[in-house]
């Protein structure tokens, strides 16, 4: 809601304080001097993002976080090292009623896995089992390839299915679209007699590397193992296919769930001089898939939103509500450490004024994202502009994340995301390639400046931004 007449006019039916709503009606509503609000700010704007840029500290965290600790999966060893390290390290950095906070996680164990082409000439296939996905039995699982493009040709050829591995070879467009056939294929291919799916990497095409992520089983068919493969190989067996080639595959895997595990949310603040009680909420989640490093997915984001607080009180900045910086645990396969968190600040959500997230990475070009009120976009856009010597002076839409997301729905929260470019992120997703050497020092501190920057003017400014 906008802060127009009409929202001033129920402020006053409320009994909300009136001062700051109609300052903020004029400050916003007369366009030449729309921003002059954010004189205040300017100074502290300059020095966060002077101190964030002038050298590599960012980076350095995140390389000694992926370099320390590798891949980080729910219920892992590496995961709980990293946690308490990060407690440790917030500690020293001088951040505020640090803690962690108890989260019990699923575990999924890998295992060894492979797959090979068997008929025509032999040859190796690069997977990765699909996170959750059960194993094959101890010989494997040896049948021909059905190649369908989506779930309409799986449907069309449902007579063709029973006792083939199906392979889904669907070229990536945008995540949210070909996501769904890693997610919901093997469940698909399952209902239809398959014996097993491959799934063509939900990436744009790398360098034959596969991507993992999570499958989702139901109850109305029985789990099958399940597998991404690199596009490269899914585009040469489809290839084969359609020169009337029969392609056989031998697909072994040793996949399997243990029983749940001690874990926890980690956290960080930096408390309010004046209001406390409110909470200007940053963070990215700390686990990982066990590929890779976990480095753009998402090691940065950790280390951004906790960098942003942490420059925020090396420059003795203290606003007047409470940044408080959470590093959340089993995003990747489970959201227990977003719902855990939710459930035990259940009381204090509407509290949270301010939520944002850094989980797309911090590729360049990189954008902030906001969903709001028309009111608090209003806000956020001038907020926005203090961002112009990073190159981000544009708000876009998609603010938001999966960690924020249950704690926001439940205060009617505004929301916002460092959003990285998306052709660079996805191309290394859940993937070996996942490391620190794909993000550049200069990327690492540009976030950690805007997040900075935001954090503090949301945290610090008289009024709460418009819900």
């Amino acid at each position: 809601m906008s802060l127009s007449r009409r929202a001033v006019l129920s402020q006053l039916l409320l009994g909300a304080p009136l001062g700051g709503a109609l300052l903020a009606s004029r400050a916003y509503t007369q366009a030449p001097t729309r921003t002059s609000w954010l004189n205040p700010y300017r100074d502290a704007t300059s020095r966060l993002i002077h101190a964030s840029t002038k050298d590599d500290f960012a980076w350095r965290r995140l390389a000694e976080l992926t370099d320390t600790f590798g891949h980080r999966l729910s219920g892992s060893e590496n995961l709980e090292r990293a946690i308490g390290w990060a407690a440790e390290t917030m500690k020293r950095d001088g951040l505020e009623n640090v803690r962690t906070e108890p989260v019990m996680v699923p575990r999924w164990v890998r295992g060894r896995e492979s797959a090979e082409i068997v008929s025509p000439p032999r040859h190796p296939v690069a997977i990765l089992g699909l996170g959750g996905s059960i194993a094959t039995p101890p010989e494997g699982i040896e049948a021909d390839i059905l190649v369908v493009n989506g779930f309409d040709e799986l449907r069309e050829r449902a007579a063709e299915v029973k006792g083939r591995i199906v392979l889904f070879n669907a070229p990536f467009t945008t995540y949210g679209d070909t996501v769904n056939y890693r997610t919901g294929g093997p469940r698909s291919a399952s209902q239809l007699g398959a014996v097993a799916a491959l799934v063509r990497s939900v990436g744009p095409t790398g360098l034959r590397t596969p991507h993992t992520g999570s499958l989702q089983y139901g109850p109305s068919a029985p789990p099958i193992p399940a597998a991404s493969v690199s596009a490269e190989d899914a585009d040469r067996i489809a290839r084969l296919v359609a020169r009337g080639i029969t392609v056989r595959v031998r697909l072994k895997m040793e996949a399997h769930a243990e029983a749940d595990a001690p874990s926890a949310n980690v956290v960080g603040e930096i408390r309010g001089r004046l209001r406390p009680q409110e909470i200007v909420l940053l963070g990215g989640h700390l686990d990982s898939w066990d590929v890779g490093t976990g480095a753009s997915d998402d090691g940065v984001g950790c280390i951004a939103t906790w960098e942003a607080a942490r420059l925020i009180m090396s420059l003795g900045l203290r606003p007047r509500r409470t940044i408080r910086v959470v590093l959340w645990v089993n995003e990747e396969n489970g959201l227990r450490g977003a719902n855990a968190y939710a459930e035990k600040h259940a009381a204090q959500a509407a509290d949270h004024v301010f939520a944002l997230e850094s989980d797309s990475g911090v590729f360049e070009p990189a954008s902030l994202g906001f969903t709001g009120s028309s009111g608090a976009r209003t806000v956020m856009r001038d907020i926005a502009s203090l961002l112009s010597p990073l190159g981000m002076a544009e708000m876009v839409g998609g603010g938001g994340g999966a960690d924020i997301g249950p704690i926001s729905q439940a205060g009617n929260t505004p929301m916002a995301a460092y959003l990285g470019n998306p052709a660079r992120y996805f191309a290394i997703h859940h993937t070996d390639a996942d490391t620190v050497e794909r993000i550049a020092p200069a990327e690492v501190a540009k976030a950690a400046a805007a997040i900075a920057v935001v954090a503090y003017v949301v945290a610090e400014m008289p009024d709460q931004l418009p819900r």
